[in-house]
């Protein structure tokens, strides 16, 4: 749940690296949808059409170096109100996050745009074994409100526009409790955004991205990791999770990242997988090979990757694990990172990382 709480700061990110001065916008934009019952056991909630507001803040980002790569993303914030598809068992949600709009195409009366978002929601019902047992995705108020989507802006006036949006909404507490199927909710939308202030931006000089050859120049990090999870029964022991990587890292372009990772994990809860098997420290240890896509915005970056165990001797999951979400690189070597892991679609843990690199090196340099 809490990686999405990195995703606040993107905004502060990107305002920071601000050389330039251009649009700010307000949007107000209004959704409908339905509830996409993911799992088998989730068929008797969806009953009720979708209906959602969003109150939207966001600046186009200039900065001096990774901005133009991305043809100058926005960067804000999303207020978020909805009904969940069931209001007897599910109730409202409500939510907050910080997003990144990439755009896809830029022309004077129109832009095209994906849209990544992340932050925290609160839904007003939960599971209960006794009043409310048929809610079985979400067993905590408070979640991770994650929306990914595609979004369009129509200029009838250079202060106004008409907002149109393809997105799919998501509340999960990432495993930390069960039962946690999550609630995906698909929606379209219509709405309307002014331009609060506008300015030219002055140019400055641009900076090109250094390119070097496959073999050379990867950076070399550890990262440890510290997490907890909930496995069923409902209601039971919550259980440590360690973790240790040692990390290759290298920006091949101004877009385009690549992690390579030696993973060893020690998940506490496998004790309690198949009790009637005797298990010591080492037998629980799980070691695995990743390999991961990220998108560089300066030393903030966003990660996706696929991981297989190379050993799991119990294989109380599936062979192969995900990763998503980010890391930032400071400049004296130090790197934070907030991951959700996964097998497919099932959340494993967050995993919350703290590593070291021990070459770090910009990427870009003045023509």
């Amino acid at each position: 749940m809490k990686i999405a709480l990195l995703f606040f700061l993107l905004p502060v990110f990107c305002y920071s690296q601000e050389s330039r001065i251009d649009d700010w916008n307000l949007s107000l934009k209004g959704k409908s949808g339905f509830l996409a019952a993911h799992r088998g056991t989730m068929g008797h909630l969806a009953k009720d059409r979708l209906f959602a507001g969003e109150l939207s803040f966001s600046k186009r980002v200039r900065s001096a170096n990774w901005s133009n790569d991305y043809k100058n993303p926005y960067a804000g914030v999303t207020i978020l109100g909805s009904n969940l598809g069931n209001k007897e068992i599910l109730g409202y949600g409500f939510g907050a996050y910080g997003f990144i709009e990439f755009p896809w195409t830029r022309g004077e009366k129109h832009t095209f745009t994906c849209k990544l978002g992340a932050g925290l929601g609160v839904v007003t019902k939960v599971y209960d074994v006794e009043t409310n047992p048929k809610n079985v995705p979400m067993s905590t108020y408070l979640n991770a409100l994650i929306c990914l989507g595609l979004q369009g802006r129509w200029y009838i006036k250079p202060e106004h526009a008409l907002v149109y949006s393809l997105d799919m909404t998501h509340y999960s507490n990432g495993s930390s409790k069960v039962p946690n199927l999550g609630v995906n909710m698909p929606f379209i939308g219509l709405g309307y955004e002014y331009t609060i202030r506008k300015k030219e931006p002055t140019d400055k000089a641009p900076m090109q991205f250094e390119r070097v050859p496959f073999f050379k120049s990867w950076n070399v990090s550890v990262v440890g990791v510290l997490s907890d999870k909930q496995i069923f029964p409902t209601g039971g022991k919550r259980y440590a999770v360690f973790g240790l990587g040692g990390m290759l890292y290298k920006q091949f372009k101004p877009k385009v990242g690549m992690e390579i990772i030696l993973d060893v994990f020690s998940k506490q809860s496998i004790i309690n997988y198949r009790k009637y098997i005797p298990k010591s420290q080492l037998d629980i240890l799980q070691i695995g090979g990743y390999v991961g896509y990220s998108v560089p915005l300066d030393r903030f970056r966003l990660v996706l990757g696929m991981g297989a165990y190379i050993r799991d001797r119990y294989k109380p999951d599936a062979m192969f694990y995900h990763r998503v979400g980010m890391r930032y690189q400071f400049k004296n070597g130090l790197l934070l990172n907030l991951i959700l892991k996964s097998h497919w679609a099932k959340a494993d843990y967050v995993e919350y990382g703290v590593g070291y690199t021990f070459n770090y090196k910009g990427r870009y340099h003045a023509k």
